[in-house]
């Protein structure tokens, strides 16, 4: 690996780190700073029982050091509503998060990826026009309402569950687990992910776009290259280095769309658990769900930036 490659891994991995850091440590003050609440009808004097127990009614230096501390040891503390350690909390629902987070950037990218490559590299035709205007109307639509209304659709038509993950019985087989899963993995997958192939869309048709205006795609052409081997080899290869650099913004979107399409969508992740977490002021637990989120948002962004480094190693001298 060339020393200008580690530098700028070093760099990225630094700057991953801090990321994580820093939405950990404001998750933690801002959920310390609220007010205390019932805790779903939880005994008041149970309640400031555990919260002296946990040291949620320490000073606030104190108790930021303190968590620390632990969340160095990858000890996040106990949970103020679910009384189990927030690790434990996690680990369970995170494996939900990533499979919706993977399968809607899946979704994204192999929807995404044709339609600009569609509309960037033709100017005009029935095709081109209705691509475009899918994708504008999929951009104008959040995940929150793309939820609702893939819910609705579903609870009228019936062709899909409405939402939710059931428990999967032990003698349903590896078989029966998946094709459950899948099922019920397609409504909130197509939330997430629709929004986000637009976004692709937009990006990769100005990328191919731009590539195509090379002057190497004009020599190709003269030489005789077949025009959709030009488009999908030559140019394609080049409009990538764009589309790689905002797939970190894409993690991220999806990471806060994912946090609405869990509650609306009653998918059993850290978005859901983040708001169990909300409501009952459960400030480990928010902080534990904020810090795994954190963590998946920094590593989506430090592996698509030493994807592009590698793809186009300029990226290593401009950052």
């Amino acid at each position: 690996m060339a020393p200008g490659l580690i530098r700028y891994v070093a760099r990225r991995a630094g700057s991953a780190a801090v990321l994580v850091l820093v939405v950990s440590s404001a998750a933690l003050i801002l959920s310390r700073a609220a007010p205390p609440a019932d805790a779903f009808g939880t005994d008041p004097a149970v309640l400031a029982a555990d919260r002296h127990r946990l040291g949620l009614d320490r000073p606030l230096p104190e108790q930021y050091l303190a968590w620390l501390w632990r969340a160095a040891r990858l000890d996040f503390g106990e949970s103020l509503h679910f009384h189990r350690p927030v690790s434990a909390l996690i680990r369970e629902r995170a494996g939900n998060t990533a499979l919706l987070g993977l399968s809607a950037l899946l979704v994204a990218t192999l929807l995404g990826l044709p339609m600009g490559i569609l509309t960037g590299s033709r100017r005009n035709g029935p095709a081109v026009a209705a691509t475009r205007t899918l994708s504008v109307a999929l951009l104008s639509v959040p995940p929150l309402i793309m939820s609702l209304l893939l819910l609705l659709l579903a609870a009228r038509t019936g062709w899909l569950p409405a939402g939710g993950l059931p428990d999967i019985p032990p003698d349903a087989g590896w078989t029966g687990s998946v094709l459950t899963t899948m099922r019920y993995l397609v409504l909130p997958t197509l939330a997430l992910g629709l929004p986000m192939a637009a976004s692709i869309e937009r990006i990769q048709s100005d990328a191919i776009r731009t590539a195509l205006a090379e002057p190497c795609m004009a020599a190709a052409a003269a030489r005789g290259v077949p025009a959709h081997r030009i488009v999908w080899r030559h140019a394609l290869r080049l409009s990538l280095g764009p589309v790689l650099a905002i797939y970190g913004i894409i993690i991220g979107a999806a990471l806060s769309g994912s946090f609405a399409v869990e509650v609306v969508l009653s998918w059993s992740g850290l978005g859901q658990l983040m708001y169990q977490a909300l409501q009952a002021r459960d400030t480990y637990l928010a902080t534990g769900c904020a810090a795994a989120g954190a963590v998946c948002l920094a590593i989506g962004i430090f592996v698509t930036d030493v994807a592009a480094a590698l793809l186009d190693p300029r990226l290593e001298r401009a950052v």
